[in-house]
């Protein structure tokens, strides 16, 4: 399967190639809220946090292309995100990768899009006293809304929206659905 999305997202670049005015790198970062609870941490003091699907923060790369009319923006990315609770005795931590195909329409100073997200090797795991949590999910497909704001040159912020569900593996059971938002800063090359 994850052959597949890769053979994909190379032939989609590959075929936009011959269209594309200007393929650069590029990185982004972002923060993501929301999603269903995926596990709660109660302190010593009574007080407690919780790690939701969707949350996290995330840093990655990838191509963007732009079409020759510059109507049109293609960002093929992968990314690390990481959500985290921590404390003097133990920690939990809800890591995944995911990749991205996005399609934006470019306007002056803005573009809007979305596209497909596919998250890679999700995880929920503790250490300390919370090691016995070890949670594997499946890789998850989804989707992705978002709007930029283009700052200068290639520097973009902007906000998003994803809709996923991550569903358990092994002797583990349930799904939680990472329906959440979030707020992203690119930079292309």
């Amino acid at each position: 399967m994850i052959a597949r999305i890769v053979t994909g997202l190379f032939a989609a670049s590959v075929g936009l190639g011959a269209v594309a005015a200007d393929i650069r790198p590029l990185v982004k970062a972002g923060i993501d809220v929301g999603g269903e609870t995926m596990a709660t941490a109660v302190f010593v003091s009574g007080e407690t946090d919780k790690i939701r699907a969707n949350e996290g923060a995330y840093l990655g790369g990838g191509l963007a292309l732009v079409d020759d009319a510059r109507n049109l923006e293609f960002h093929l990315t992968i990314a690390y995100k990481l959500a985290r609770v921590s404390a003097d005795n133990g920690d939990l931590e809800f890591s995944r990768i995911p990749l991205e195909g996005l399609v934006f329409y470019r306007l002056p100073k803005v573009r809007l899009g979305g596209g497909l997200t596919y998250h890679l090797n999700p995880e929920l795991e503790g250490g300390g006293i919370a090691s016995a949590v070890d949670v594997k999910f499946k890789n998850a497909p989804g989707f992705v809304l978002q709007a930029d704001y283009r700052i200068w040159r290639g520097l973009a912020a902007g906000v998003r929206y994803t809709f996923l569900e991550y569903d358990a593996k092994g002797d583990a059971t349930g799904s939680a659905r990472s329906n959440g938002v979030g707020l992203t800063v690119s930079y292309t090359f």
